[in-house]
């Protein structure tokens, strides 16, 4: 029997949950509906946010031949060869959908193939893909899409749509009674990550597990919900964009102080048992982020990364959470990753001249005689083991790259050093 997310399937773009940044009325997607010109479009989200709804509701409007296909099982020529044995029957239709599933399984040559197949504008592409298209889709084709971004739908809109499949479930059944708590509905929601499709499926294993053939009723509870929903499973692909926004999320948190956010995520990427993207990106937080504010940071970080590795997860849960709670707490700066950065760039785009001549290696018979180290002053034989001399090479002799940030240790050591240098003169 055909699954109950599939017989339910919205057939009018009214009918759709979630999304409303691009559908309702007034919004792009219902614009583009009405004036009944569509242009290509890339479908990008994760899994059961509506893009192959969508893609069948457009090409039943427009009255388009509607070909779909997924570019996991299929190549161009297979492409090519479904788009011509549809051209036959253009004269009954206003154009062809070909509607692409998984368009990121398709290799940068076969795209560059596929644009063959749009360029004359009979052929009207809507491509899907859960992998950020900017990545994944050939450039020539982006130019000629329009892009949607679909977004994980809201609980309060699975619900909604939970409550709605219900309603139908009278349609398609000829049960008396049909009795659902509200308990069960919001425990789907809350545990379907946004994916209204695998909401519709543990809904329909849930009808399912209801059913009282002696009464000829269902009895939908909180319990059969809670038995048959399994482990949630998050959106995360280590080379995808959730991926990617995860640690960004984990990161941008670490640096902005928040403890609360920074586990978190920390708990998304323990749940996706990605420990060497956590590691990495502590031990860079600790130098970009923090660094010389709190100079032993990396020191510490990199002692509970180590028993990280070492005890593997779950134990190794502790020491990363101990690291993300101590850098979020740490005080920030950015002077040691400013500093490098603009050292180089010099180098990337001016001309910073010669090392001075007596810093250069003078050891070695004859570096005397080409005047190498001669005039350099050795501080160690001087008070407070410093002695003013140049060090930058003559083009970038003024060149300030390390700028103390204001707070209590480098404000100790810009101290320190201005008083120094001042009893010097």
């Amino acid at each position: 029997m055909q699954p109950l997310a599939d017989r339910l399937r919205p057939k009018d773009i009214n009918d759709i949950v979630g999304q409303s940044h691009i559908i309702g009325k007034g919004k792009i997607i219902n614009k583009i509906l009405e004036n009944n010109t569509i242009p290509n479009m890339i479908l990008y989200g994760p899994p059961g946010t509506g893009k192959t709804t969508l893609a069948n509701i457009i090409a039943n409007i427009t009255n388009k031949k509607y070909i779909k296909l997924n570019a996991v099982n299929c190549g161009v020529k297979e492409i090519k060869d479904a788009i011509d044995s549809s051209r036959q029957d253009l004269f009954s239709y206003n154009g062809i959908v070909l509607m692409l599933d998984e368009i990121q399984a398709l290799n940068r040559k076969q795209q560059q193939s596929l644009l063959e197949v749009i360029e004359d504008g009979s052929i009207t592409l809507i491509a899907s893909t859960a992998d950020n298209p900017y990545f994944v889709v050939y450039k020539a084709i982006l130019s000629r899409s329009t892009i949607f971004e679909f977004k994980t739908i809201e609980r309060k809109d699975i619900i909604k749509g939970l409550n709605n499949a219900v309603k139908k479930l009278y349609e398609l059944y000829t049960y008396e009674n049909i009795n659902v708590e509200d308990d069960a509905l919001e425990y789907i929601a809350d545990t379907c990550n946004g994916d209204m499709r695998s909401a519709l499926n543990k809904l329909e294993l849930v009808f399912n597990l209801g059913v009282d053939i002696l009464s000829n009723s269902v009895n939908m509870t909180l319990d059969n919900a809670i038995n048959c929903s399994g482990v949630k499973m998050l959106n995360y692909d280590r080379k995808g964009d959730d991926g990617y926004s995860i640690l960004s999320a984990f990161h941008k948190s670490l640096r902005g102080s928040d403890a609360d956010a920074a586990i978190h995520y920390l708990a998304r990427l323990i749940k996706a048992g990605d420990i060497q993207a956590i590691t990495r990106r502590l031990l860079c937080v600790a130098s970009e982020d923090i660094g010389l504010a709190v100079p032993q940071a990396i020191t510490i970080t990199e002692a509970c990364v180590s028993a990280a590795l070492q005890l593997g997860l779950p134990e190794g849960r502790i020491p990363l959470a101990q690291a993300t709670i101590y850098l979020a707490t740490c005080p920030k700066s950015n002077s040691v990753i400013t500093a490098i950065d603009m050292a180089l760039n010099d180098l990337d785009n001016i001309e910073t001249g010669d090392i001075p001549i007596h810093l250069k290696d003078a050891h070695y018979a004859g570096a005397k005689k080409l005047g190498r180290g001669v005039e350099y002053k050795y501080p160690h034989n001087y008070p407070y083991n410093y002695v003013e001399q140049q060090y930058l090479p003559d083009a970038i002799k003024d060149k300030k790259y390390y700028i103390p940030n204001k707070n209590k240790n480098e404000i100790a050591f810009e101290t320190y050093w201005n008083n120094l240098k001042n009893i010097k003169k």
